[in-house]
């Protein structure tokens, strides 16, 4: 029988609770967390019940496929001490109310940054909730660290809990007592395949149903106040930084808006994966195209860019990390309005009509039109794209600002009837 995953020596104390519990969690704040072993996790999960199961009968270790071009290494990693489903309501409230927790990390998706309908369980609401638990508890101050493609992430999530947290006591608190940081993330993690399950046993002897793949990049930028402590992130390569707004952007023009052109341009070319579509000649030269546009709005260091661009380069074309464009296309309603469109009306004020963000828009209304599309918004955005002028139809809904633009919705319509030709 192949042996499973087992501590060798007590876990860590709870200190930190996390919404979320992913693969993504898993590679970057789980594991920045492992490096401080004073720091333990509780982890939640909305979307899973196996993944809970699963690493609690490993004592919530798992195993960190590191991939690149040379080798595949295995790390364990030791920081989540429990890991439990969404359901487990009386357990995520004792977690955030407890005396000894003094932080909750939070990777969600960009749609879940909205109010929540009255009564609904979301991702807000349940933080809501537990908050609200910890108030009257007579808890210590917390500190949130929301982990996630949004920009301003700190600051919106602090404007969403304003809107949720109205009794006034309750309000007051959470005002003073509740810092909210703001952070920038990135580590590609693409969905673990039964092979990775495979591969991790060939190295290690240990079957770990668990296992996580990723790159070696790793990048975490934090901004904020911590008053009950944090981990030492920064022994696992963390900056914590006074303004993070710079990199914020320079993550979502450049790497995620990337990726989302790659994603939908690569699905009408008939790609898969990130590192096919980022070695077709075509495609990367749209997204170099891509970068010059983005990067003359951030204020950084030409050479600074420039390494960055070869970074993503060499990163989008690594043959052993098979990211699916599918996976990135999805929730581009959402996504679209962070990272394309803040250049794009950059280069509109300036009379600039940039081909890439063109015909990227134009291969997601392609997309929405032509394939199985999972977004929030799907079946009202699906509709709107195959009516007429399908480009006026979707972008206005997504930014109404772009209503009177008729220069460039005319050249997105125009792009979306040779796009097939692309």
């Amino acid at each position: 029988m192949t042996p499973r995953l087992t501590r060798a020596s007590a876990p860590p104390p709870v200190r930190a609770v996390h919404l979320g519990l992913g693969a993504f969690h898993r590679a970057h704040q789980a594991w920045y967390t492992a490096a401080d072993p004073a720091w333990g996790i509780a982890a939640y999960t909305f979307r899973n019940t196996e993944l809970p199961r699963l690493l609690t009968r490993q004592d919530g270790l798992f195993s960190l496929l590191v991939r690149d071009e040379t080798r595949d290494r295995v790390e364990t990693v030791g920081s989540i001490v429990r890991a439990h489903p969404g359901a487990d309501t009386r357990q995520w409230l004792a977690d955030v109310a407890s005396p000894e927790v003094a932080l909750i990390t939070i990777t969600v998706t960009e749609a879940a940054y909205t109010v929540p309908e009255p009564g609904a369980d979301s991702a807000v609401s349940r933080l809501a909730a537990g908050l609200r638990e910890r108030f009257h508890a007579g808890a210590a101050p917390i500190t949130l660290v929301p982990c996630d493609n949004v920009a301003d992430n700190g600051e919106v999530l602090r404007s969403l809990l304003r809107k949720v947290c109205q009794e006034p006591a309750f309000a007051e608190w959470v005002e003073h007592d509740v810092a909210v940081a703001g952070t920038v993330v990135d580590r590609i993690t693409p969905a673990t395949t039964k092979r990775d399950v495979r591969m991790v046993r060939e190295l290690t002897g240990r079957h770990d149903p668990a296992a996580v793949v990723t790159e070696p990049f790793a990048e975490w930028q934090i901004a904020g106040t911590f008053p009950r402590s944090r981990p030492a992130w920064e022994r696992a390569g963390a900056q914590v930084v006074g303004d993070i707004g710079t990199y914020q952007r320079r993550k979502l023009w450049l790497l995620n808006a990337a990726h989302s052109l790659l994603a939908y341009t690569g699905l009408v070319r008939g790609h898969a994966t990130v590192d096919q579509a980022a070695g077709d000649p075509v495609l990367g030269g749209l997204i170099e195209s891509w970068w010059d546009t983005a990067a003359a709005y951030l204020p950084l260091p030409p050479g600074e860019i420039t390494s960055y661009r070869r970074r993503l380069r060499d990163r989008f074309t690594a043959p052993g990390i098979r990211h699916l464009l599918s996976q990135i296309a999805a929730d581009g309603s959402h996504k679209i309005p962070a990272r394309i469109l803040p250049v794009l009306h950059r280069e509109r004020a300036r009379g600039r009509l940039p081909h890439s963000a063109v015909a990227g828009l134009a291969a997601w209304l392609d997309y929405l039109r032509e394939r199985d599309v999972r977004d929030a918004r799907a079946a009202e955005l699906v509709r709107l794209a195959r009516t007429a002028k399908p480009a006026q139809r979707v972008l206005v809904a997504i930014d109404p600002g772009l209503g009177d633009d008729r220069e460039l919705l005319a050249a997105i319509d125009a792009e979306l009837r040779e796009v097939r030709a692309f």
